[in-house]
Order: C-alpha cells, then structure tokens, then sequence
C-alpha cells in the first residue's frame, strides 16, 4: 500500500474484505447497532476509542476503514498511518455506498430520503384555512 491512505473503492474494499482485509468500522455504537457491515473480517473500532484501542488492529492485513459515509474513514486512515500502519486505506462512500450496491449488511436497511425543491414546499399544512 502507498505512504498515503488514498481512497479504496467500495467494489474493491468488498472483494478485499472476502479474501481477507480487514473492515475496519469507526462507525460509533449507536450507528452499528442500527446498521452493520456482514462480511468476514469486520472489527467495529469506534472512532472516538481510536487514539486509545489502534494497537489491538492486526498489522498483517490490509486494514480497509469505514464508516457512514466516507469522512471520518479518511481521518482514520492517516491517523492509523502516522502510528506505523502501513497497509490501510479509507474506502470511499461509507455503509451508505455498499448499501447502495448492495453488497451485505445486518440490520435496518434504508433507504435515503429524496431531495427535495425547498421552493416547491408551502409553509402552511394542507387544510388549513
């Protein structure tokens, strides 16, 4: 892996997470006990205990760090390599993104709402005078 933990696509951070990569979800609790990544090799490591718990990742494997939808898995990662890992990578797109390629989860599916035309919207409710 390069000195800098550019992103990994979702495709690739799937097929790597079957033949053994690491999944390293920095999701907080809260987030995983609604939605979790079902794939072999996924260690949920909050972000907020990461400073204190990086020692207990296996420094073997390629390390792929997740989380919602792709932001604190960046932060992650350079923090991961300015302690010495060398084989991590942030996967682009978070839960949000391998949701929506529908690759393995355990829990609530969702689905994003829409956006939608603030201009279109009335600010009084419908029936009243």
């Amino acid at each position: 892996m390069n000195e800098e933990p550019g992103p990994i696509c979702t495709t690739n951070a799937h097929d790597d997470a079957l033949t053994g990569a690491v999944l390293l979800d920095v999701r907080e609790q809260a987030e995983v006990q609604a939605l979790a990544f079902d794939v072999p090799g996924w260690i949920h490591l909050p972000f907020s205990e990461l400073t204190q718990r990086w020692s207990e990742l296996p420094s073997d494997r390629d390390v792929l760090v997740v989380c919602q939808n792709g932001d604190k898995s960046a932060e992650a990662a350079q923090f991961l390599q300015r302690m010495g890992m060398s084989r991590v990578k942030p996967v682009r797109g978070g839960i949000l993104l391998w949701m929506q390629k529908g690759y393995p989860v355990k829990g609530q599916r969702f689905e994003a709402a829409p956006e939608s035309d603030p201009s279109s919207a009335s600010p009084i409710p419908a029936g009243t005078p």
